[in-house]
């Protein structure tokens, strides 16, 4: 396998940013998609003077990115696009987690059903964030992206020809608009369902049976959660329709 850091880190890169303090954040200040306390214990690992991270050149960042996440979670020895798959979630979650949702993907000599399984593992984990709710319509494009991508560069370095990797892209964003459909279609429903128990007639609750009562609530709670897990749902099938239909373009 060919050292592939070159082609694969501007893609990376170019979802990173620049500089960046956002309050909702846990990384706190970042710049070019490092943070300032990664960035102090590579300082320190090097035996470099500490410096505030938003003075960190390309440069630095470059071989930053090649030692601590490239190198670190082993992308030189992957096939081609799951290299790109292990390296953005190493980038983006942390190698460790990288590395362990490319151990759970592997076994199949498709790689790219390896690329596709590690961004499925990836999206999972991500729905699991409290910080879901102000990050994730971003994160969802970036990593349906990123599968494309990787789709894209597995199926070449397979030998697949471009018109049978445009047909596939096609077939993938064709899917994905079918389950975006279905992932409305329920949210509705569960939506609806929520409104029309919340919208029930007053009762006095004094004279209701409080057996009655939890159970109204709960159901109610089911209702707007199954509503929500649906429009998530919705959200990344629409990211995937559209970056699998540009791909096909």
């Amino acid at each position: 396998m060919s050292d592939r850091f070159e082609i694969c880190h501007p893609i990376t890169a170019g979802r990173e940013g620049g500089w960046s303090n956002h309050e909702a954040d846990p990384g706190g200040e970042t710049m070019y998609g490092v943070t300032e306390k990664r960035w102090h214990e590579y300082q320190d690992k090097m035996g470099m003077k500490r410096t505030p991270v938003r003075t960190i050149t390309k440069a630095q960042a470059l071989k930053f990115y090649r030692s601590e996440f490239w190198d670190a979670c082993g992308a030189a020895t992957l096939f081609a696009g799951v290299d790109l798959a292990v390296y953005d979630a190493s980038v983006n979650s942390g190698v460790s987690r990288g590395r362990k949702w490319l151990k759970a993907a592997i076994g199949s000599s498709n790689h790219a059903e390896t690329v596709k399984r590690i961004c499925r593992a990836r999206l999972s984990f991500m729905q699991s964030l409290a910080i879901w709710k102000t990050f994730g319509k971003g994160w969802g494009r970036r990593v349906a992206d990123i599968e494309v991508r990787g789709v894209a560069m597995a199926l070449a370095a397979m030998g697949a020809t471009e018109g049978r990797i445009k047909a596939d892209a096609r077939a993938e964003a064709e899917a994905a608009k079918k389950a975006a459909k279905s992932a409305g279609s329920k949210a509705a429903t569960s939506a609806g369902g929520a409104v029309a128990s919340g919208s029930a007639p007053a009762v006095d609750q004094a004279a209701a049976d409080p057996a009655a009562l939890w159970l109204f609530g709960a159901l109610f709670l089911v209702l707007a959660i199954g509503a929500a897990v649906m429009i998530i749902r919705k959200r990344v099938a629409d990211a995937r329709a559209d970056a699998y239909g540009k791909a096909a373009a």
